[in-house]
């Protein structure tokens, strides 16, 4: 086994239950909490999703309110008047292009206004149970500290990924690399003392001693 995959391996077994932290019930739910988690935390998203999906969890009920009323709900996701202006306009698109259903493919998804690929992945993978790995800010630090798909640019990252994983993990896979983002690499202080993954890390040889993975198995 090689270095690579004792890092996925252990992965897995940290984190076996790992899945979405975005709170939904339907598509169009997880379509909007995503839109809104860019530059913001999943736990601020939910708190405010459950207050706006308590009157407004269709694309009919959204357009009820005008982007001033819907920035008065999403105002603490920050960025709230490009959120609320995509929303409003791919909600529209919901209802006049695709018959009111959130579209299933990544093709189509990525039609719609502020959904881009790593958005158009996610609820690929989440809400129609495609295989998909969706490259956000914990995905591209881990891979790239790890050793697991370097890469200057997300998709770059997500290529790397997805070729070094078989493809009906790679929707859990995400899921592994964002735990751990966020449970123990963190971007400014990584907990590397307390890393089950140092042995293997390039980052934690290269930054905080000389540990080097173990020899591969003969």
């Amino acid at each position: 086994m090689d270095t690579k995959e004792e890092i996925l391996k252990e992965l897995a077994r940290l984190y076996p239950d790992a899945g979405p932290a975005l709170q939904f019930r339907t598509p169009y739910e997880l379509l909007i909490a995503v839109m809104l988690s860019a530059q913001c935390t999943d736990e601020r998203v939910n708190k405010v999703t459950k207050v706006l999906f308590r009157e407004h969890d269709t694309p009919e009920k959204m357009l009820t309110l005008s982007q001033e009323e819907l920035e008065t709900y999403i105002f603490s996701c920050g960025f709230y008047h490009n959120k609320a202006a995509h929303i409003l306009s791919a909600s529209r698109d919901i209802l006049e292009r695709f018959g009111g259903e959130v579209p299933s493919t990544r093709e189509e998804l990525e039609t719609l206004a502020g959904v881009g690929r790593k958005t158009a992945n996610v609820v690929y993978a989440f809400a129609f149970g495609g295989n998909a790995i969706a490259v956000d800010t914990h995905v591209f630090r881990v891979a790239n500290r790890l050793g697991l798909a370097p890469g200057k640019t997300p998709f770059e990252v997500e290529k790397g990924l997805m070729a070094l994983i078989p493809e009906q993990d790679w929707s859990k896979a995400h899921h592994w690399l964002i735990w751990h983002g966020r449970k123990v690499c963190h971007s400014q202080r990584p907990s590397c003392d307390a890393c089950t993954l140092a042995p293997f890390c390039p980052y934690f040889a290269k930054t905080k001693g000389t540990l080097a993975p173990p020899k591969e198995n003969a």
